[in-house]
């Protein structure tokens, strides 16, 4: 149960005053302020997660990774390379929701704005009332005064004018002067105590135009301060769902991480691009001379034959075509 109520608070002992009113005054405009700058606020994080979900999905497109992959990894990467892509269109959604939500923001300070336009222009029409017939009210004591203070001192004068000789035009005179003080006082004193009247009267309808104004002011700060506060509430669980659902497609990665067999992959390779199962055969060490012989042709003699002695010439002896001298 509350105590304290703005048309218990916002009052002063001055007619003329409107320090209440301008302090209440004060402090929703303020509050209009501060609607426009979560409205801003929003507005600049719906740009900042717009870009940045372009930026991903940008990234997912320009950009490879892994496209040389295969079997096993290269799906877990195309997952990856998804659900990235995903997040950054999560990003982007969640910047026309921001927008949506600023714009309800707007739409709910330009309502409280236009309501609480009325109840000011009724409060500076009393307040004007007020401030005229105040003045006026002043003005007919200052002349009800001086009409008095013109009667006493009419009154004063006859006083004398008795106890003096004086003539009697001027004795006609100073009764007609005393007689026209008390008429000018009796009528200053009807128009003062008139303008008295109307003045409290004018007091009175201020003051339930005052009263009228705060529990106004009250309730749309009640409301202010509600929707405000709702505003935040909705905007951090939106904030949180989008992590609820960013880890999701976070989980979708590691599941098909988890699918990822490094074993397959590298029998999935060699498979399709082995190039034989048997190595080369040792080299062999070669001599330079060996290969020097190697290259000289060999000529094969056949068995030699009995050597013979010339029946004229006893010096000499023959193996084939070749004569040999002993």
């Amino acid at each position: 149960m509350r105590g304290i109520f703005f048309k218990e608070n916002f009052w002063s002992t001055d007619i003329t005053s409107t320090i209440g009113y301008d302090t209440l005054l004060q402090h929703m405009n303020d509050g209009r302020k501060n609607c426009k700058e979560f409205e801003e606020f929003l507005k600049e994080r719906a740009a900042i997660e717009e870009r940045y979900g372009k930026d991903l999905v940008n990234l997912c497109k320009k950009k490879p990774c892994g496209q040389t992959e295969i079997n096993t990894l290269k799906r877990s990467l195309d997952g990856f390379k998804q659900q990235i892509d995903n997040i950054g269109q999560g990003h982007i959604q969640l910047a026309v929701t921001l927008r949506e939500e600023a714009k309800r923001m707007e739409e709910f300070r330009e309502r409280q704005r236009a309501e609480r336009k009325r109840i000011e222009t009724a409060m500076d029409n009393i307040h004007k009332q007020r401030q005229l017939q105040y003045k006026r009210t002043v003005d007919s004591r200052k002349a009800y005064e001086q009409r008095c203070r013109e009667k006493d001192e009419a009154e004063t004068n006859v006083s004398r004018c008795n106890k003096n000789n004086m003539n009697q035009k001027q004795q006609d005179k100073i009764y007609a002067k005393l007689a026209h003080s008390k008429v000018m006082a009796e009528d200053a004193d009807k128009t003062y105590q008139q303008n008295i009247i109307q003045l409290d009267k004018v007091r009175e309808d201020w003051q339930k135009e005052h009263i009228t104004a705060c529990m106004f002011f009250e309730n749309q700060e009640w409301d202010r301060i509600n929707y405000y506060r709702n505003a935040v509430w909705t905007h951090v669980n939106q904030l949180s769902q989008q992590c609820v659902t960013i880890d999701g497609m976070c989980e979708e990665v590691r599941r098909a991480l988890e699918g990822c067999s490094i074993e397959k992959d590298i029998e999935h390779f060699t498979e399709g691009h082995r190039t034989g199962d048997k190595p080369p055969a040792p080299i062999p060490y070669e001599n330079f001379y060996n290969n020097q012989r190697s290259t000289t042709p060999v000529i094969r003699r056949g068995p030699l034959q009995t050597p013979s002695t010339a029946s004229d010439d006893n010096a000499y002896a023959s193996v084939g075509d070749f004569n040999v001298y002993q």
